[in-house]
């Protein structure tokens, strides 16, 4: 019997409970209040229990209604996915979208770009991926991903199209407690020798693109980490110092924990000013739901201040 259940008499169950009453629920699917009670009382003969108790001057869930109606929901959400998504085949629509983002460019442009490209493409899978330095790019040569955010000019590859998306501020930062901090407070400057006797936290590249190359490392001391968090983490605790785009650090600044060091060998005032791009393969034509996202983050790093963080 349940085979004989349809989608229709489920749309009419749900309108109505989110109407309140048969005459708001025909309102709402543009049908005769006649045609949505006829549909509702043959879902209810299907299923064997009734769903709403007709004594009042409106119709009241029964508990098995009440019971049933998260279902009827569910299904139809499946539905509407299941329809969506073969929309979008039909389209030329991505069933999945896969995006490596540099550590070094905030995931909060990205995230709000992720919104408005899910609002227009809602059945398009997702997967987001962090990695830092040349992973990005590497990723996209190997074909791991569709799109990828990289920062930085150092690496370049014929098969890559790179499209600039804003200025990222660096700094060189250590935590209060450091040693470096009460230096800066004393001299208001830092010269290299100053910085080299102190450990410096550094990101390690996954990738081969840049094996055996070094970026703003100047201290014979170092500790390599996999990740920006960890970097922060570490820096944050005092172990030594480091350099962190500004967008990540700029809180623990204003609070004290972490000083700015001016180191010049650094950039003026130990900051140094690295664009970020956007990247694809320029063999690979982007889909419908992968040039949704390119179109919001450009919009959204084109606002003022956005781009950085600041």
């Amino acid at each position: 019997m349940l085979d004989a259940l349809t989608l229709d008499q489920m749309r009419a169950f749900v309108a109505v409970v989110e109407a309140g009453s048969f005459r708001a629920g025909a309102r709402r699917l543009a049908r005769v209040q006649s045609a949505v009670s006829h549909a509702i009382a043959n879902m209810e003969t299907t299923l064997g229990v009734a769903l709403f108790d007709r004594a009042g001057h409106r119709p009241t869930l029964t508990p098995e209604g009440r019971a049933l109606l998260a279902d009827a929901r569910a299904i139809l959400l499946k539905v509407d996915c299941l329809r969506a998504r073969a929309r979008g085949l039909g389209e030329g629509v991505e069933v999945g979208l896969s995006i490596v983002v540099d550590t070094l460019f905030p995931m909060a442009t990205v995230g709000a770009a992720l919104q408005v490209m899910r609002a227009a493409y809602p059945a398009v899978g997702m997967r987001v991926v962090t990695a830092p330095l040349s992973e990005p790019l590497a990723a996209l040569h190997e074909r791991r991903c569709t799109l990828a955010i990289t920062v930085g000019r150092e690496f370049r590859d014929p098969h890559i199209e790179l499209e600039a998306l804003s200025a990222l501020s660096f700094i060189a930062v250590a935590a209060a407690s450091h040693p470096l901090a009460a230096l800066v407070e004393e001299t208001g400057q830092l010269a290299t020798a100053e910085l080299t006797d102190h450990l410096q936290i550094v990101l390690e590249d996954p990738s081969p693109l840049s094996e055996g190359r070094d970026f703003g490392v100047l201290s014979p001391g170092t500790w390599r980490v996999g990740g920006q968090d960890t970097k922060h983490a570490l820096i944050l605790a005092g172990l030594g110092w480091g350099r962190l785009p500004h967008w990540l650090v700029e809180r623990d600044l204003v609070e004290g924990r972490l000083v700015r060091l001016p180191a010049m060998a650094l950039g003026r005032q130990g900051e140094a000013i690295v664009e970020a791009f956007l990247a694809r393969r320029s063999d690979e034509p982007l889909g419908p739901a992968a040039r949704a996202f390119r179109a919001a983050l450009l919009d959204l790093v084109q606002e003022p201040a956005r781009g950085d963080g600041r």
